[in-house]
This record gives C-alpha cells, sequence and structure tokens, in this order.
C-alpha cells in the first residue's frame, strides 16, 4: 500500500557522470549556482510563488523531487519480532531518559543561585535540541548511574565496575538518536506554542511514554558506507527474495507487499531511501520507507494551465447520504458514489462483543492482553477498510480531473453532534481531502478550498439565490426564486455551486498550505467562531480573501 505526504519542492539534478541521486532541497540553491547557467524568472504561479526557467547544461536532466512512503507489512520471525520488540523498547527508553536528563538539567538551572553562563564551567545546560539531547544521552549511557556491577575477586574483595548501559550494544544506536531528536521536535513544539508562533492547537508538553503491547514505533536511517565493490545502503529491498527488506542491526524481513516498483525505482537512481520507521499496530509491524523519488513521467501528469484559463474547474461535495458528489459547472455529474462501506458502522456488533471481552478481563492478565490484541485487530481492518474504500475514490478523481474544488468543513464542531458524530467519523472527510491534495500535486494539478462560509448547499446553481433554510433531510433543492424554481439534486447542486466557485476564485488563494501570507481560515482548537483569531476568517468577512506569498 503506497501512502505519502506532500510532495516537497526541491530541484535536484541528475547528471549522467555524477550522483544519479535526486538532490535535496537544501542543496537546490547550491546546484543552481554551479550548474544552471541563466535563471530567468517569470510570471508568478498559481500558488503566488515565482517559477523560473533554467538553462538545463548539455547532458543533464532536471529533477523534481518529491517525498513519498511505501508502507510495507513485515512477516517477521519471532526471532526477528523479539529483535523489533527490542528496538521498539530501546526508542522508548532513550526518550523517556532524555526528557528525563532534560527535566534535572531544568530543575538544577532552576535552583542555581546566581546566574550561569555557557563560558562558565559550572554553568548547568539545558539540552533543547536534538543535538544537545544525543549528547547528553551519549554522555549518560556510560556513567555508573546507566549501570554498574560488583567483581569479586578471587580473594574476595569486591571492585565497583561502571558498565554503563549494558545492554546498549543489542539494539542500533541510530534508534537511540532519533528518539531523542523526537524529543527535541517535541520540546521544541512546546516552546513555540507558548511564545504562540506555531499554528492550530495548543501543544502540551511532552510525557513519558509508558509501555504499550499494542502500539509502538523506532526508526532507522539509511546510512551509505563504501564496500570493494562500491557503495552500499544500510537499509535495503531483495536480498532474501523479491518481498524482503533489510534493516540495520536486525537483518532481512520477509514482507506481504511486493516491492519491485520501489527495486526498480532504486535501480534506475530515480528513488533514495531516506529513513525506515517500524511501527507495531494492530498485532503487526509496518516498516514504513520514507523516499526521495523523481516526480511521475510526464505521460501520468496533467498539462499545465496559465492563470487566464478558468475551465476545467470540478466541484467535489462531501456528505453522509451520498458519500462524494462531482459535477462541473455546466451541470454534468462526473462522478456519483452512492454508497460508503460504512465501515465503523458495520462492525459495530463484533466491536460491543470484543469490548465486552476485555471488561470482562482480569486487568493486567495474559488473558486482558490477549483479549486486547484481538480488539486491536479488528480496529485496524476497519480502518483499512475505510482507507481502501478512499483511495479508490480519490485515484478516481485526480486520474479525470486537473482542477478540484472541495470545501473547508469545520469538522470538529459537526463532531459536537453526537447523533451524527459517529457518521461523520466514518466518512473522513479530513483523509480524503488530504489523499486528494497530495495525490493531485504528485500529478501536476490544481485543489483549492473554498471559503467556510461559502453557502454552497443552499445556492441555486442557476440564478444564485440563497435559500434561507434547508434541513439535513431535504434531499432535493427547489429554488425560492419564482422566476428560476429549479428543481435538482442537493449534492449535485452544492456540487455545481463549488465548481462555479473555483473558476471565479482560484488565482486568489494560496495553494500551497505552507505557503506565508494572509491565509483563510487558519487553524483553531474550537474551530471558526464569531470571535475569530488573527489571519481567519470570521463571519462578518464573508468572502474570499487575497493571499499574497511572501
Amino acid at each position: 500500500m503506497l501512502t505519502a505526504r506532500p510532495p516537497a519542492t526541491g530541484v535536484g539534478w541528475d547528471h549522467e557522470r555524477a550522483d544519479p541521486r535526486p538532490c535535496g532541497a537544501g542543496q537546490v540553491g547550491r546546484v543552481l549556482a554551479a550548474r544552471a547557467g541563466a535563471v530567468t524568472p517569470t510570471a508568478s504561479s498559481p500558488s503566488g510563488l515565482t517559477s523560473l526557467v533554467v538553462s538545463v547544461p548539455a547532458g543533464s536532466v532536471l529533477v523534481v523531487a518529491r517525498h513519498t512512503t511505501f508502507q510495507l507489512v513485515a512477516d517477521p520471525t519471532a526471532k526477528q519480532a523479539r529483535a523489533l520488540a527490542r528496538h521498539e523498547g530501546a526508542a522508548r527508553f532513550a526518550f523517556n531518559q532524555g526528557l528525563r536528563l532534560h527535566l534535572n538539567a531544568r530543575q538544577a538551572s532552576k535552583n542555581a543561585t546566581e546566574v550561569l553562563t555557557g563560558d562558565d564551567p559550572d554553568a548547568v545546560l539545558v539540552p533543547w535540541t536534538g543535538f544537545d539531547l544525543i549528547n547528553a544521552f551519549n554522555a549518560w549511557k556510560k556513567t555508573e548511574d546507566a549501570g554498574r556491577r560488583f567483581v569479586v575477586a578471587a580473594d574476595g574483595t569486591a571492585d565497583l565496575e561502571v558498565t554503563g548501559l549494558a545492554w546498549r550494544s543489542e539494539v542500533s544506536a541510530q534508534v537511540f538518536e532519533e528518539a531523542v531528536v523526537d524529543l527535541g521536535k517535541a520540546l521544541g513544539a512546546w516552546t513555540s506554542s507558548r511564545r504562540g508562533k506555531r499554528a492550530g492547537r495548543p501543544v502540551g508538553h511532552p510525557r513519558f511514554k509508558k509501555k504499550n503491547y499494542e502500539r509502538g514505533s523506532f526508526r532507522l536511517r539509511n546510512k551509505t558506507s563504501k564496500t570493494r565493490t562500491g557503495q552500499r545502503t544500510t537499509i535495503r529491498l531483495g536480498e532474501a527474495g523479491p518481498r524482503s527488506v533489510t534493516l540495520p542491526g536486525i537483518g532481512a524481513i520477509k514482507v506481504h507487499d511486493d516491492t519491485r516498483r520501489l527495486r526498480r525505482m532504486l535501480a534506475k537512481g530515480r528513488a533514495r531511501i531516506l529513513f525506515a520507521t517500524v511501527s507495531r499496530r494492530g498485532g503487526r509491524w509496518r516498516i514504513s520507507l520514507n523516499v526521495e523519488a523523481a516526480d511521475l513521467h510526464p505521460a501520468a501528469q496533467h498539462p499545465a494551465r496559465d492563470d487566464a484559463d478558468h475551465a476545467g474547474w470540478a466541484g467535489v461535495d462531501r456528505g453522509l447520504h451520498a458519500p462524494v458528489v462531482a459535477a462541473t459547472r455546466d451541470g454534468s455529474e462526473v462522478l456519483r458514489v452512492a454508497t460508503a462501506p460504512k465501515a465503523l458502522l458495520t462492525a459495530q456488533p463484533v466491536t460491543r462483543r470484543l469490548q465486552k471481552s476485555v471488561s470482562r478481563k482480569v486487568k493486567g492478565s495474559a488473558s486482558r492482553r490477549a483479549a486486547v490484541r484481538r480488539l486491536a485487530r479488528h480496529h485496524e481492518r476497519v480502518r483499512a477498510r475505510r482507507h481502501h474504500f478512499l483511495h479508490q475514490v480519490s485515484n478516481s478523481l485526480v486520474q479525470t480531473h486537473d482542477r478540484l474544488v472541495i470545501e473547508d468543513l469545520n469538522i470538529t464542531g459537526m463532531l459536537a453532534n453526537h447523533r451524527l458524530a459517529a457518521a461523520i467519523s466514518d466518512a473522513a472527510w479530513g483523509e480524503l481531502a488530504r489523499q486528494l491534495r497530495y495525490k493531485m500535486a504528485w500529478r501536476g494539478g490544481q485543489v483549492v478550498t473554498a471559503d467556510r462560509w461559502f453557502p454552497s448547499s443552499k445556492t441555486c446553481s442557476a440564478c444564485g439565490d440563497v435559500k434561507t433554510t434547508l434541513t439535513l433531510g431535504d434531499r432535493v433543492f427547489t429554488c425560492e426564486n419564482e422566476d428560476c424554481g429549479l428543481t435538482i439534486d442537493r449534492d449535485r447542486n452544492a456540487a455545481i455551486n463549488l465548481a462555479t466557485w473555483g473558476e471565479q476564485h482560484h488565482t486568489t488563494q494560496v495553494l500551497d498550505p505552507e505557503a506565508r501570507g494572509q491565509v483563510t481560515n487558519a487553524h483553531r482548537p474550537d474551530g471558526s467562531g464569531p470571535r475569530a483569531r488573527a489571519d481567519e476568517t470570521s463571519r462578518d468577512d464573508v468572502g474570499t480573501l487575497t493571499a499574497t506569498a511572501a
């Protein structure tokens, strides 16, 4: 199964005599300055960013790098499963110990009687970043606090021997480093949230992780080492068969998924594995390979469009009665998904039975852990069934249309309606929007989000008149304008209005969610309300804001 995050905007070079791997985003400036020759700025792109025309020297190929993730379900042996669990526990231990060292240093700094600086040898330095936390953990793991033992000689005398963390050689050192790096990111998110520099919901202070028999993860970097025959990476595919992944410190692990596509990309130099995240969920081990890959083939991408071209937009209406309805401005219905699998609802009888089985078991017993594992596997099947349906719908939309318009739904606020909360959660509207965005970015298309206060369902797609009342039970839209009197399916009417909105406003919206500037409907813990925060649309600002990217 292929899952991914939005692609990076890095531009790299694939020279016939140089390293065939795509360059990272951090190397873009150096590569352009060294090899580009002439770089000419052109008109602004739809996202508000200035595009560049690069004169490519002979023998070079321009490669646009994107980050994607190949998720493989592992089939480890009993010995390998114990090794994976050992690495998972080591990551949890390193995170907790790094947090303990950080808190102790903060307390010691707070208790200091005088202000100390970094130049003072007696200063208490508090590790905040991942680099400082790695150094602090590496220094601690060799001390007496990490491990010691008494050695008794033949004459009966006992000596104290400092062993440090005795079992640290049983796992890869990268597990410790990546765990404390995650801690550094968590501390940075907490400080940024306290200072008001981080958008979204408030981020709490990192907490100690408890041992969980059902969930856990660790991360391994892909390093390159020199051998007699050339270079060799630590994370490899196909060594123990076409369906196998080799991880450092663990060995070759069989997987259920076919790796042929990724192996071909690696062999041709069109992809490079950055790191692997091994996670346990629902009784299964999964290996997620984060890959920096070249852009899709031009035949798989949509033709480029100018801002002056207002055609080709399709509105996508998400609902509960009909999961997805897509239509164009002229009223043509291009897609209608009449029914959804309703994975959560159909699985309720089994869910109740398994939950009762867990509640009847004694806490801390082996039978309760077995019942919890059965329940976790059941929830994982429900999730897989739902995501499979969403991938089918999103693939159908991005393969047939290059311009889509979706609504900015306040899903968190909708969940307050307890009568519909389960159905809304099962519909997974946010996950569908995420898939549409990154898949369309792969293919060079556009996905814009309509204003949250745009009444797509209440607006007549023929005359533009806004209906005063429209309940959830009204499945047919009837225009109240006497001169119009349009009667049309409710979801189809909303999709047509969204397509019209895209044609009129697509040039005034930042298409890239990470672009700087004024953003419509910024994140807010309780959703948009009458008292809007900075850069957020209020009820008095109904319409589209012009976002200028910096």
